[in-house]
């Protein structure tokens, strides 16, 4: 597996969806919660069924999600092609969410650094993300750089990019 199921200090893994199906319920509310907004699924369920095209090991799309005493508490995707307006930009960060009572802990970075390694090992280069902090957030803490400001349907986001090095 590509994962390599990492300890934290703080007693959590970070395994590949593929390992728990059992998440995607939990993870397609988290999503539908968050960005419902954007009106691209009706429903959770409609959420949940985009959600089970990750569950690949070894190829992308896939997800990893943090696991701490049993819980699921974050989910980051390493996926193609998220903005259509950018067909040139094919490997993209995505979906990276913390359950609220888990954030400020350095998940989120966990999250994304994983979604990084696999994406190496997958002979990934260059990865993307698009993210609603327009300052960058948790992205440019951690390194990643800002491309452009756009308006992606009725949204003000931020394209970032980092380069990996496979």
């Amino acid at each position: 597996a590509l994962c390599a199921n990492l300890t934290s200090k703080h007693e959590m893994d970070l395994v590949l969806l593929a390992e728990r199906e059992d998440a995607i319920p939990k993870v397609a509310n988290w999503y539908f919660d968050e960005w419902g907004y954007l009106g691209k699924d009706s429903d959770p369920e409609g959420v949940a069924k985009k959600i089970r095209k990750f569950l690949n090991r070894d190829k992308i799309p896939l997800m990893v999600i943090a696991i701490e005493k049993g819980e699921v508490i974050g989910a980051a995707q390493l996926k193609y092609r998220e903005m259509d307006i950018y067909p040139e930009k094919e490997h993209w960060l995505g979906g990276v969410y913390v359950a609220a009572a888990h954030r400020n802990k350095g998940i989120g970075a966990q999250l994304v650094g994983e979604i990084v390694e696999i994406a190496r090992r997958l002979d990934v280069s260059t990865l993307h993300l698009q993210t609603e902090r327009l300052d960058g957030g948790l992205y440019g803490s951690l390194g990643w750089a800002p491309i452009e400001k756009v308006n992606y349907h009725g949204v003000d986001v931020l394209v970032m990019g980092s380069d990996i090095g496979a």
